[in-house]
């Protein structure tokens, strides 16, 4: 698997990054052994970056991907996880179960809390969860409401780690385009994780956010190319999600427009989605979720398969995909 670099930083991440938010129960539980199984079938697979963040599964997918990638060398690999989300005890046993998306019980709760101490903490317990050494690779997590801490508290907290050699790179993780293309104008942050942006059925981060990422060398991993769902099976159908949501009914009728092209060119909807963020200069890896080994196995096949050319050109030609997107070359 290529490699791609990130910024002037001299970390290169694999061009597919396994993104550690299934093997942390999102949506359905993951036994501890299957989790680990799918880690080890991405590395056999040639993935070399793996991501996660504590508001994953509150800290679960932490303390089950860092354990995994024990028995690598750790020059081997890359791994970021995220700062943002403290998870705090909860002051009594409960039966609760969490409610933010992950099959786990509320053991802990989410505070928000991107002060320079918050960013300090959150570290010491990833790296605890995590039972590593480092982290190479660290990203504020969703600061959406907390913009104003974030770039006088946050950054500066980051930008510090880099520094002292802590983590080799910073940026920001978001689920939209607009404030992380600010991070990228106002800050030194080195990478973007961004979410659903950059898909099949939102380009919007052609706007702004790509253009200056190049233009400052600020790399960008593409996340939620299925847009959490809706593109993720050959045959969309209404009541999938989108977003984290029921997708919305004109959003399903042009994911099954979308389907049809591919289908004519013989290829399946979620390998175009999948090849298709990839393609973009800025971009420096392609997240992929997986909760089994035969699910990434699956994924890393969607990622090589050939792509005609005239699948792009017919996208476009019928107002599909934007003008001005890249066009996988694979």
């Amino acid at each position: 698997m290529q490699c791609r670099s990130v910024g002037s930083t001299g970390l290169q991440v694999t061009e597919v990054c396994f993104g550690g938010a299934s093997i942390g129960n999102l949506y359905t539980e993951v036994a501890d052994e299957e989790a680990a199984r799918a880690v080890v079938a991405a590395w056999d697979g040639g993935v070399r970056y793996f991501d996660t963040a504590p508001h994953y599964g509150l800290g679960l997918s932490e303390r089950r991907l860092g354990p995994a990638l024990q028995q690598y060398a750790r020059d081997d690999f890359v791994i970021s996880t995220k700062v943002g989300r403290l998870l705090e005890p909860r002051d009594r046993d409960t039966s609760e179960s969490d409610d933010e998306g992950f099959a786990v019980p509320a053991t802990h709760r989410r505070v928000w809390d991107f002060s320079r101490d918050g960013v300090r903490r959150s570290v010491d317990q990833s790296l605890t969860r995590l039972r590593l050494d480092r982290i190479d690779l660290l990203y504020l997590h969703d600061p959406d409401d907390h913009w104003q801490q974030a770039v006088d508290e946050g950054f500066p907290a980051l930008a510090q780690l880099r520094d002292e050699g802590a983590v080799r790179a910073i940026g920001a993780g978001m689920n939209q385009s607009a404030m992380l293309a600010a991070f990228v104008r106002e800050t030194d942050i080195d990478i973007v994780m961004l979410a659903g942006r950059y898909t099949l059925l939102d380009q919007s981060a052609l706007d702004e956010l790509l253009p200056v990422c190049l233009d400052r060398n600020v790399g960008v991993v593409a996340a939620g190319v299925f847009n959490s769902g809706l593109l993720s099976k050959p045959d969309p159908q209404p009541g999938m999600r989108y977003d984290y949501h029921d997708a919305p009914t004109d959003l399903v009728d042009r994911a099954i427009r979308i389907a049809d092209v591919c289908r004519r060119h013989n290829v399946t909807l979620p390998s175009c989605a999948f090849q298709f963020a990839s393609a973009h200069p800025a971009v420096v890896s392609t997240a992929m979720g997986a909760r089994s080994a035969d699910r990434v196995r699956q994924n890393l096949a969607l990622f090589t398969a050939p792509t005609p050319h005239g699948l792009w050109e017919d996208l476009m030609d019928q107002g599909l995909l934007r003008s001005d997107a890249a066009i996988p070359l694979r």
